[in-house]
């Protein structure tokens, strides 16, 4: 196991974040999840032109064109459609979802375990609160009926605060990677470092998620432009968020998490698995098939049963106001 060293471990305890410059390899690591993207963008593209929204499937674009240019005719994001997780409310038998074995692979990818074993344990759940981030420029995204941007920037939150009470002791570590890299122009991430230190602050709902409310950001954040191959470290109570896309590509991102085994996750009804496990290798899911077969029995009884509550905050509270 390579791991952390010593002085990257003292980074992040004190600073909240680390950034691990090349931890992943854009060949051999990457270009998998990229290239198996690229068939669910044709299936994507396929049927919107079969259902009359598109006039052509766009397939001589390049894939981040490509991506506009399907949003921008059919007036929609369809960031679900390309997405290994579910939304909270109105899950249907029909609810798109992507968990192909390439995205699996990357969840189990060993460079990037060794680096989470280094923070958290040998003993590792890949946490279900998990998300891939397909951002098209907002000059160029589709706006919703009240003039909003369907996908811009991330507003200010902490991970802690995105989960269940139950996972309030959970040790659980953020990491997030661009899959092609990630400018200021283009809107990479933005983190406040040691706000790890001051716990769990208030979080407000709005349309595009939660929001730590303004009026408790008393310092400024930093800017963390990444290579592809980076991966960015952040501690649950780390809070971060994005810059908008400004450039004329889309930015491109995985947004994992990972906690120890036996720890709630925050989203009991998802299914999570181990993925590394030292004193018990046989626990460990090594099969992509039933990791998206998990997933699909995940979509079936949310379908039937619903999600019962999704996060602890409400608009009404007098911080929102």
């Amino acid at each position: 196991m390579a791991g952390l060293t010593p002085a990257q471990l003292e980074q992040f305890h004190r600073e909240g974040y680390l950034v691990v410059e090349g931890l992943l390899d854009p060949a051999e690591d990457i270009a998998p999840v990229i290239a198996e993207y690229q068939g669910v963008l044709d299936t994507l593209a396929a049927d919107l032109h079969a259902q009359g929204a598109l006039s052509s499937t766009y397939a001589e674009l390049p894939f981040g064109r490509r991506l506009i240019e399907v949003y921008k005719e059919s007036g929609k994001v369809h960031a679900q459609y390309f997405d290994f997780s579910l939304h909270g409310a109105n899950v249907t038998a029909q609810t798109q979802f992507w968990v192909g074995p390439a995205v699996f692979e990357m969840l189990r990818n060993p460079r990037l375990l060794d680096a989470v074993e280094s923070v958290i344990g040998p003993e590792l759940y890949s946490n279900p609160v998990q998300h891939v981030r397909l951002k098209p420029p907002e000059h160029l995204t589709p706006k919703d009926a009240e003039g909003r941007v369907q996908l811009g920037a991330t507003p200010p939150h902490q991970d802690n605060g995105v989960v269940l009470p139950e996972a309030d002791q959970t040790e659980m570590l953020t990491v997030w990677f661009p899959l092609w890299d990630a400018t200021v122009e283009n809107g990479c991430m933005l983190v406040w470092p040691r706000t790890h230190q001051q716990g769990l602050l208030d979080h407000c709902p709005r349309f595009d998620g939660l929001q730590v409310p303004t009026q408790l950001i008393v310092d400024e954040p930093r800017a963390l432009p990444m290579k592809a191959g980076d991966a960015l470290f952040m501690h649950r109570l780390t809070m971060h968020a994005s810059l908008s896309n400004k450039s004329n590509d889309i930015r491109w991102s995985f947004d994992l998490r990972y906690n120890p085994i036996g720890q709630p996750t925050g989203r009991g009804h998802f299914p999570g698995f181990v993925a590394r496990s030292r004193a018990h290798p046989e626990t460990e899911l090594r099969d992509p098939a039933e990791w998206a077969r998990l997933w699909h029995a995940c979509r079936g009884r949310l379908a039937a049963e619903g999600a019962g509550p999704f996060n602890r905050w409400s608009a009404d509270s007098p911080v929102c106001a």
